[in-house]
């Protein structure tokens, strides 16, 4: 089963990276988020992936070009021009880079990568900019039992802000933090979709979660999975930070590696 990952965005809210990469690139303790997120699928047997590369794509690709050399231990003769590689690490990932277009929203982009889907009866779908420790064995198990074209995967979100009761007047009369279970439910990427999900995108002019998603609820084809785990976008310098430090930590709950790089054992889909 084929993975598609929507990496094309120009990341405006996190410019103070994405003016020198596009934000798939942006590293966590050495390693692009990208390279995360496909960490996590491939640990339960997804090693194929088609990336929507957009704005600043030619860097997704020159990091692929090199990466099994990124990954190896080299010995080089300068003066006969031999490269011996050694030790590699490489995953055993096969990748589609697809150009997708600098300002093609995100309907579009799955439009264009349609030709690579060929064959395909159903896919896996997420972001290119947030983590999650979602079992995918048991998101495609969800979807498999529904039936519906489309399983989305949702979560309540860590409360980041209190709940502040004032009155007419504006005294506060309480203050309470908002606990994780009095959030709102929002999608958080990690999709599943079965192929007729092509007859909802439309012409590709709009975001996959504006029409699309309204006409696909409204003919009760979509599903939402609840994930009671870890999810972070990378929205911000601050959410930036906070991924960093859970890395440096070795409390990364999305990990699925030794934290060198290599998987820590694979579960089957």
């Amino acid at each position: 089963m084929k993975t598609v990952i929507l990496a094309g965005g120009m990341g405006t809210r996190l410019s103070e990276e994405t003016q020198l990469r596009p934000k798939p690139m942006i590293e966590i303790g050495n390693r692009p988020i990208l390279w995360h997120i496909m960490s996590t699928y491939s640990h339960y047997g997804m090693d194929e992936f088609i990336i929507c590369c957009g704005y600043k794509g030619h860097m997704i690709k020159d990091y692929f070009v090199h990466y099994y050399m990124y990954q190896s231990d080299v010995t080089f003769s300068v003066k006969d021009r031999v490269r011996t590689e050694h030790k590699n690490t490489a995953e055993q990932w096969k990748v589609t880079l697809a150009d997708t277009g600098l300002h093609t929203l995100t309907a579009g982009r799955i439009l264009k990568i349609r030709k690579y889907l060929e064959g395909e009866d159903t896919f896996l779908l997420t972001y290119g900019d947030g983590v999650a420790d979602v079992d995918i064995r048991e998101l495609l198990a969800f979807h498999n039992s529904h039936g519906k074209i489309a399983t989305i995967s949702t979560t309540q979100p860590e409360g980041r802000f209190g709940a502040i009761k004032i009155s007419a007047e504006g005294q506060v009369e309480s203050f309470k933090e908002k606990a994780r279970r009095d959030q709102s439910w929002v999608n958080i990427g990690y999709m599943v979709f079965h192929r007729k999900v092509f007859d909802y995108l439309g012409d590709g002019s709009e975001m996959l979660e504006a029409t699309p998603f309204e006409r696909l609820a409204a003919d009760g084809e979509m599903m939402a999975y609840r994930h009671p785990g870890f999810w972070s976008p990378m929205d911000t310098i601050r959410d930036r930070a906070y991924l960093e430090g859970l890395w440096e930590s070795g409390q990364a709950p999305w990990n699925r590696t030794d934290r060198h790089g290599e998987q820590s054992g694979k579960e089957s889909g």
